[in-house]
């Protein structure tokens, strides 16, 4: 994520902040991803793996042009400290956000209140909070784009404040490159959650440098899920909402539409589709230290 020079911070901060993420070879592993003869940071692909057809989108976190953020409904800016604000439809949110890459976030409560079940941050400012959450599985993105994958009642609860981009989800697929699968332990009840179901999930190799968001085609159990997320070169995973909520754009163009309005979408920038200014902004002052407040 990001040296701009159109940014009021020096650019010796950006060089600074990526000396350990120079190169950006493809990670071992993943090879079933065929790059297009024009390097692209964010690229996805349709293919078949253990035998389930999917969309996979490999996003470079060493490019200096990638940026990700969380969307919300009928939120304008991408940030919205005040919370969410209902639901909205996919189209209109892939409209607005002029991204590369969007797709379905995290769970909601179909209820009146439209309540996200997780903790958010996007470009360093909490759109979710509770200081007590003990649930699901978190990703997170620290200073340097550093992913991390933490299961809060198993490795205590995530260090939020430490995060540029996070996101809770799950049932957690892996684990050190190894199935790990413990739904209850972490808090799931819903019946859907441990049948056969549409879904989608998101991981990233033991390297780090790459995230790796995956919407399935066909219903598939968890352990089904874990073994392609393994088998496409993760090395920790975790489940993402799915069901009518399965959405994914490309480029502008809807691949998938979910069968109901969301409340919340993960949304991915790079140079073809430059991030919006304040964004990028926040992202060298966190950079500096700035953390959520």
């Amino acid at each position: 994520m990001p040296v701009s020079k159109s940014s009021s911070t020096p650019n010796k901060l950006g060089r600074r902040s990526f000396l350990f993420l120079s190169g950006a070879a493809l990670v071992t592993g993943l090879s079933s991803f065929t790059p297009p003869a024009l390097a692209q940071s964010v690229y996805l692909r349709r293919s078949v793996v253990a035998g389930v057809p999917l969309y996979q989108t490999v996003i470079d976190l060493s490019d200096p042009h990638t940026f990700l953020a969380i969307g919300l409904a009928n939120n304008p800016n991408l940030g919205n400290p005040y919370g969410t604000n209902g639901d909205e439809s996919f189209g209109q949110m892939v409209a607005r956000y002029h991204a590369a890459f969007v797709t379905s976030g995290t769970f909601f409560s179909l209820d009146a209140e439209r309540r996200i079940m997780g903790n958010l941050v996007s470009g360093g400012e909490f759109l979710r909070y509770s200081p007590n959450e003990n649930y699901g599985t978190t990703l997170g993105i620290r200073a340097g784009n550093r992913p991390e994958l933490i299961t809060a009642r198993v490795d205590g609860r995530p260090s939020w404040h430490q995060h540029w981009f996070s996101i809770t989800g799950g049932p957690r697929l892996l684990r050190n490159g190894r199935v790990w699968l413990a739904p209850r332990t972490e808090g799931f009840r819903d019946p859907r959650i441990f049948g056969v179901a549409a879904r989608s999930a998101i991981g990233f190799p033991a390297s780090g440098k790459k995230l790796i968001l995956v919407t399935f085609l066909r219903e598939l159990s968890l352990s089904q899920e874990a073994r392609v997320m393994r088998a496409i070169g993760c090395s920790e995973a975790m489940n993402l909402d799915g069901g009518s909520s399965s959405a994914l754009a490309y480029q502008g163009r809807i691949l998938m539409q979910p069968g109901r309005e969301l409340t919340n979408v993960i949304v991915a920038y790079d140079a073809r589709h430059p991030a919006p200014r304040f964004l990028r902004d926040s992202w060298f002052r966190f950079q500096a230290g700035d953390r959520p407040g």
